[in-house]
C-alpha cells in the first residue's frame, strides 16, 4: 500500500476530502456514520480508478482493513502460489515475450542474459522520460474520473477529445457548466 498517493472522496458532487489514504477514510466513514444521504465515491488520484472500502465497524477496524484490501494485496504480493518461472517473493513474475529472431539474438548476446537485459532497457527508458510518463498517467486518470462523475454530463465527449489532443482551453470549455468540485478536481488531475 502506497503511503504517498492521494485520494479523492466526492458525495454526490460534492467534494469531500482529497488527501492521503487514511484520511481520506476516516473521513469518508465520519460522514457517513453522521448520516451523508449522497452516494460516495472514492478515487485513487493517480490511476483515476473508483475503490470501494468496507467502511463498517469502528474507524480502526476500516483502516486495519485497509492492509489486507484487494486493490493494494495485487501489487504487493501474487494472489495465488506459483509453481512457475519467476521469483513470487521477490516479486518477479514470468510472463511472456513476443519478439523477432533479430531481437532474441541481440538479447541473448548482452552479458548480462535476457531477463537483465530487458530490465536494463526498461528502467533507463523510465528514467529517460519520466515527465512523459507522469503526463501520460495524468490523462488517464483524469479520463477515468471524468467518465465515472460526469460521463452523462453535456460536453464529456467533447471534454475527452480536448483532453487527448492536449487542448486547456476547449478542456475547460467544456467543463465550465460541469459542478465545481468536479471541475477543480478535473483540472488538478489534468495538470498532474
Amino acid at each position: 500500500m502506497e503511503n504517498d498517493r492521494s485520494y479523492t472522496a466526492f458525495a454526490g458532487e460534492r467534494l469531500i476530502v482529497s488527501a492521503d489514504l487514511k484520511t481520506t477514510v476516516l473521513s469518508v466513514k465520519e460522514r457517513l456514520d453522521a448520516g451523508e444521504p449522497a452516494p460516495v465515491l472514492i478515487f485513487d488520484d493517480l490511476t483515476g480508478k473508483q475503490v470501494d472500502f468496507d467502511l463498517s465497524g469502528t474507524p480502526k477496524q476500516a483502516l486495519d482493513r485497509l492492509a489486507s484490501h484487494p486493490y493494494f494485496a495485487a501489487k504487493d504480493v501474487p494472489s495465488l502460489p506459483r509453481s512457475g518461472p519467476g521469483r513470487p517473493r521477490l516479486g518477479v513474475v514470468s510472463r511472456e515475450v513476443t519478439l523477432l529472431p533479430r531481437h532474441w539474438d541481440w538479447l541473448e548476446a548482452q552479458a548480462q542474459g535476457i531477463s537483465g537485459a530487458l530490465r536494463k532497457l526498461v528502467e533507463e527508458a523510465r528514467r529517460r522520460e519520466p515527465d512523459k510518463e507522469r503526463a501520460r498517467l495524468a490523462l488517464e486518470a483524469t479520463d477515468k474520473f471524468m467518465w465515472a462523475m460526469a460521463g452523462d454530463r453535456p460536453g464529456c465527449e467533447e471534454a475527452s477529445r480536448a483532453l487527448y489532443a492536449k487542448d486547456a482551453a476547449r478542456f475547460e470549455r467544456s467543463i465550465k457548466a460541469w459542478p465545481k468540485d468536479i471541475r477543480g478536481h478535473l483540472l488538478k488531475l489534468s495538470q498532474g
